[in-house]
């Protein structure tokens, strides 16, 4: 199954190289093959010269890594284990820390904290370095090589150390849980506002939703005036979910488009908004990314919601999972595709800005270029095809004032603000002419 998401000794493996590159010369393909040749060349000087005997499994699949890294910052190969550790996380349950990173110049680094899990009630934070795990360095290291290693049994204790911008490197202890991740949250907020929290896009989201969407509905009755969709920090998931979310909100109509090198495709929604237009407005921030995009992207596009916060994370394209012998050989994470919004937008390092920006804390003027990480700054990362500029650092247009208490959300409140004042609808009528 393909899932939208978004070995033999040495000298064997040369000699099979060599030999589909004669093959290709026999064929008359001499000119696409040639690198199957150098490669065999190395890969048996290697084994015949290397200093210490060589691992050879681990060399070739350090190899296959090399060559997909070399594509873009979200392809890469999975062994046997890490495929099977990779379906039982997009299920939703798996043992771990509840940390989603990416790998940044060889150093691990944090893209968001999921909710409810150790790595979110110890502190880290979206943009965190991991540099060591259990005292040890990680630098260098693989992501699929760093993650195995803070996977472990539920209940044993992981020391984790983490730069931070602005103070010294330090340790946090934690422990390890199993990540029941619970994807859709929701409450009332003021007693006029539904307030539905999205984590993550897993096989559960969409189906969580409905419970959501359900429990506003009953506890509201008639008095819900507005409802805000909180996608902050929320790294992304499968696209399949992302589609059946916009779905929720939409009356019918276009969600996302993907183009690839063999397949373009619209994914449309069903006839029927289950909120029955009740004025939206979706928090997004530069942890949002992905799935959340395609969410964010759509409703903006749309014009079913008004988009408040900050400019997203900006990745703009599909992963396919694509097993190898049937998963026995582990898999393959392949960029396929990119996503385009139904106004065909790529948002491919530039981010889906927002309608209504607003700073979650008090920005300092002379730290803008340090504000986080976005697609744009990951080694080879894909261009924007439709030429599209991610926006300069600058100080948002809202932020808080500077006596405001940190423990109060400010993003939230201005988006509470926002629909109870009508300033939401009065701003989606007026852009729907």
């Amino acid at each position: 199954m393909r899932l939208a998401w978004v070995a033999a000794p040495l000298v064997g493996l040369a000699a099979c190289v060599g030999a589909l590159a004669w093959s290709a010369t026999d064929n008359g393909d001499r000119d696409r093959y040639p690198p199957l040749d150098l490669f065999a060349d190395v890969l048996a000087r290697v084994e015949h010269d290397y200093v210490v005997e060589v691992d050879e499994r681990k060399a070739m699949q350090g190899a296959i890594q090399g060559m997909l890294a070399s594509l873009d910052p979200h392809s890469s190969y999975m062994d046997p284990a890490e495929y099977r550790e990779m379906q039982v996380t997009t299920r939703g349950e798996y043992g771990g820390l509840g940390i989603e990173v990416t790998s940044e110049d060889g150093v691990v680094r944090v893209v968001s904290p999921i909710d409810e899990t150790p790595a979110a009630r110890a502190g880290v934070q979206a943009g965190d370095y991991l540099i060591a795990i259990g005292g040890q360095s990680i630098v260098g290291l693989t992501l699929n090589e760093a993650v195995q290693r803070m996977r472990g049994d539920p209940g044993t204790d992981i020391t984790i150390t983490i730069a931070r911008e602005g103070v010294d490197s330090f340790d946090v202890t934690l422990r390890r849980e199993v990540i029941n991740v619970r994807a859709v949250t929701w409450r009332v907020e003021g007693g006029d506002i539904g307030v539905i929290r999205i984590s993550t896009f897993n096989e559960r989201t969409s189906s969580m939703l409905q419970d959501a969407i359900r429990g506003v509905k009953r506890d509201m009755g008639g008095r819900l005036r507005g409802v805000v969709l909180d996608l902050r920090r929320n790294p992304g998931g499968l696209l399949e979910q992302a589609v059946d979310v916009s779905d929720a909100f939409l009356d019918g109509g276009e969600v996302v488009s993907t183009r690839g090198r063999h397949s373009d495709e619209r994914r449309n929604a069903r006839r029927g908004d289950d909120l029955a237009g009740v004025p939206m407005a979706v928090l997004i921030d530069g942890a949002s990314a992905s799935a959340a995009e395609i969410v964010a992207g759509a409703l903006q596009d749309r014009n079913r919601a008004l988009i408040v916060g900050t400019t997203s994370f900006g990745k703009g394209s599909v992963q396919t999972l694509i097993p190898i012998n049937g998963g026995r050989d582990g898999a393959l994470r392949l960029t396929t595709q990119r996503y385009y919004t139904p106004a065909g937008r790529s948002i491919q390092g530039a981010g889906i800005e927002p309608d209504m920006e607003v700073a979650a804390q008090r920005v300092d003027a002379a730290r803008l270029q340090r504000l986080g990480i976005s697609e744009a700054d990951l080694p080879n990362a894909l261009d924007n095809d439709s030429g599209a500029q991610r926006r300069a650092p600058h100080v948002p247009d809202d932020q808080p004032p500077a006596d405001w208490d940190q423990d109060e959300d400010y993003q939230l409140r201005r988006a509470t603000d926002f629909l109870r004042q009508g300033l939401v609808a009065q701003r989606l009528r007026a852009r729907a002419g």
